[in-house]
């Protein structure tokens, strides 16, 4: 068989960008999905509303596709519709809304098929992980994945850190791995007028996990991923 051997410029240029954010309730990982340029948003969660308050705001095209998938076989479905017709249609981003709500989803289904709850979540965590880098590996398109947030304490410093949440002890750990951005949302308070804000940790800092692989990013960005995935590709 030939190898087929192309260069890392056609490569990355084809590549899209794929990134996860993760965070508590109320942090703005589903809004976000709505400011990723011409998204087709897989709505796992409960989380419409955030969208119909930003068409209101004239942030959010009405028009924007959802899709609601309520099994792991409909998210399957779902990634098979976006490898195959979301450029057709002209949607850019694939948002996956949450990847937490779908791997409870499957855990569930693999339960109720097998009294071993051991193997139970192997079988969950084998095919969540396949189905989430089948998604990061769609050609031509940005992928945006939202996850539920937990804390845990370091092995090595004992500080609590902020970490993606998933069921299982697989998941949540591999989550970082698989995507370019790791993107931490959080809320805070301006000291000098005490409005509450939302922002995007970028980098890893003792108490969240975070990365950037392009570089291009500060440690500390605004939440609107059109503006990030610009400022990534222009530079």
């Amino acid at each position: 068989m030939a190898l087929a051997f192309t260069t890392v410029d056609k490569a990355s240029s084809n590549h899209g960008i794929k990134a996860m954010v993760y965070g508590a309730a109320g942090a703005g990982k589903t809004r976000l999905c709505g400011t990723a340029p011409k998204p087709i948003i897989l709505s796992a969660e409960s989380g419409l509303l955030t969208y119909s308050k930003m068409i209101k705001e004239g942030t959010l095209d009405p028009k924007a596709p959802v899709i609601e998938p309520k099994t792991i076989e409909a998210v399957e479905e779902a990634y098979e519709w976006c490898k195959n017709n979301a450029a057709k249609y002209g949607l850019q981003t694939v948002c996956l809304d949450s990847i937490s709500e779908i791997t409870e989803v499957c855990l569930q289904a693999e339960k109720a098929k097998n009294k071993d709850p051991r193997a139970a979540y192997g079988e969950m965590a084998g095919r969540v992980l396949e189905l989430i880098k089948k998604f990061r590996d769609l050609q031509g398109l940005h992928v945006l994945v939202t996850c539920k947030q937990t804390v845990g304490k370091d092995p090595v410093t004992g500080v609590e850190k902020a970490q993606p949440k998933a069921p299982g002890q697989q998941v949540g750990p591999d989550l970082p791995y698989i995507f370019d951005l790791v993107l931490h949302a959080y809320t805070d308070k301006d000291p000098k007028t005490g409005a509450t804000y939302h922002a995007l940790r970028t980098k890893a800092a003792f108490n969240a996990d975070a990365k950037d692989r392009s570089g291009m990013l500060e440690e500390m960005e605004y939440p609107d991923m059109n503006y990030l995935i610009n400022k990534i590709q222009q530079q």
